[in-house]
Protein backbone atom coordinates (compact mmCIF):
# COMPACT_ATOMS: atom_id res chain seq x y z
CA UNK A 1 0.00 0.00 0.00
CA UNK A 2 2.83 2.61 0.82
CA UNK A 3 4.44 1.97 -2.49
CA UNK A 4 1.22 2.45 -4.26
CA UNK A 5 0.51 5.57 -2.71
CA UNK A 6 4.04 6.62 -3.04
CA UNK A 7 3.97 6.44 -6.99
CA UNK A 8 0.51 8.21 -6.69
CA UNK A 9 2.18 10.63 -4.64
CA UNK A 10 5.53 10.86 -7.50
CA UNK A 11 2.57 10.98 -10.33
CA UNK A 12 2.00 14.41 -8.41
CA UNK A 13 5.54 15.35 -8.61
CA UNK A 14 6.02 14.82 -4.55
CA UNK A 15 8.76 13.46 -3.45
CA UNK A 16 9.16 10.22 -0.93
CA UNK A 17 12.16 9.60 0.38
CA UNK A 18 12.71 8.07 3.44
CA UNK A 19 12.98 10.85 5.48
CA UNK A 20 10.04 12.57 4.03
CA UNK A 21 7.86 9.74 4.03
CA UNK A 22 6.83 6.85 6.77
CA UNK A 23 3.59 4.67 7.10
CA UNK A 24 2.56 2.38 10.84
CA UNK A 25 0.33 0.27 10.57
CA UNK A 26 -1.23 -1.70 13.06
CA UNK A 27 -4.49 -4.44 12.64
CA UNK A 28 -6.78 -6.23 14.57
CA UNK A 29 -6.90 -9.83 14.67
CA UNK A 30 -10.16 -11.56 15.85
CA UNK A 31 -11.59 -14.59 16.84
CA UNK A 32 -14.48 -15.11 14.39
CA UNK A 33 -16.34 -18.59 14.12
CA UNK A 34 -13.17 -20.30 16.23
CA UNK A 35 -10.37 -18.94 13.36
CA UNK A 36 -8.35 -15.76 14.52
CA UNK A 37 -8.44 -13.64 11.34
CA UNK A 38 -7.02 -10.40 10.75
CA UNK A 39 -10.23 -8.55 10.59
CA UNK A 40 -8.82 -5.01 10.27
CA UNK A 41 -5.63 -2.38 9.15
CA UNK A 42 -5.12 1.04 9.93
CA UNK A 43 -2.69 2.99 8.32
CA UNK A 44 -1.21 6.62 9.41
CA UNK A 45 0.96 7.97 6.85
CA UNK A 46 3.20 10.67 7.77
CA UNK A 47 4.26 13.21 5.07
CA UNK A 48 6.85 16.34 4.69
CA UNK A 49 5.79 18.24 1.58
CA UNK A 50 5.24 21.71 0.80
CA UNK A 51 1.94 22.91 1.87
CA UNK A 52 1.22 24.18 -1.81
CA UNK A 53 1.39 20.56 -2.07
CA UNK A 54 -1.09 19.55 0.21
CA UNK A 55 -4.08 18.95 -1.82
CA UNK A 56 -2.08 16.87 -3.89
CA UNK A 57 -1.54 14.54 -1.59
CA UNK A 58 -4.95 14.20 -0.07
CA UNK A 59 -5.92 13.78 -3.22
CA UNK A 60 -3.60 10.81 -3.99
CA UNK A 61 -4.69 8.99 -0.49
CA UNK A 62 -8.45 9.22 -1.79
CA UNK A 63 -7.42 7.61 -4.83
CA UNK A 64 -4.30 4.88 -4.50
CA UNK A 65 -6.34 2.26 -3.02
CA UNK A 66 -7.92 0.79 -6.26
CA UNK A 67 -4.58 0.97 -7.74
CA UNK A 68 -2.98 -1.38 -5.20
CA UNK A 69 -2.64 -5.14 -5.26
CA UNK A 70 -2.17 -5.66 -2.30
CA UNK A 71 -5.38 -3.77 -0.93
CA UNK A 72 -7.49 -4.91 -3.73
CA UNK A 73 -6.36 -8.63 -2.75
CA UNK A 74 -8.21 -7.98 0.69
CA UNK A 75 -10.71 -5.40 0.59
CA UNK A 76 -13.63 -7.63 0.72
CA UNK A 77 -12.45 -9.49 3.45
CA UNK A 78 -10.28 -6.88 5.85
CA UNK A 79 -11.53 -3.48 6.55
CA UNK A 80 -8.35 -1.13 5.46
CA UNK A 81 -8.52 2.58 7.07
CA UNK A 82 -6.08 5.18 6.44
CA UNK A 83 -5.16 8.77 7.04
CA UNK A 84 -2.29 11.05 5.98
CA UNK A 85 -0.88 13.50 8.81
CA UNK A 86 0.99 16.23 6.49
CA UNK A 87 3.70 18.21 7.70
CA UNK A 88 4.94 21.66 5.72
CA UNK A 89 8.62 21.74 4.40
CA UNK A 90 10.51 24.06 2.31
CA UNK A 91 9.99 23.98 -1.00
Amino acid sequence: MMGTLAVVLAGKKIRTFEHLYRAEVTGDIEDVQGVLKITRIKVHYFLKVPEEKWQDANEALNNYLHLCPGAQSVIDSIDISHQLSLEPMPE
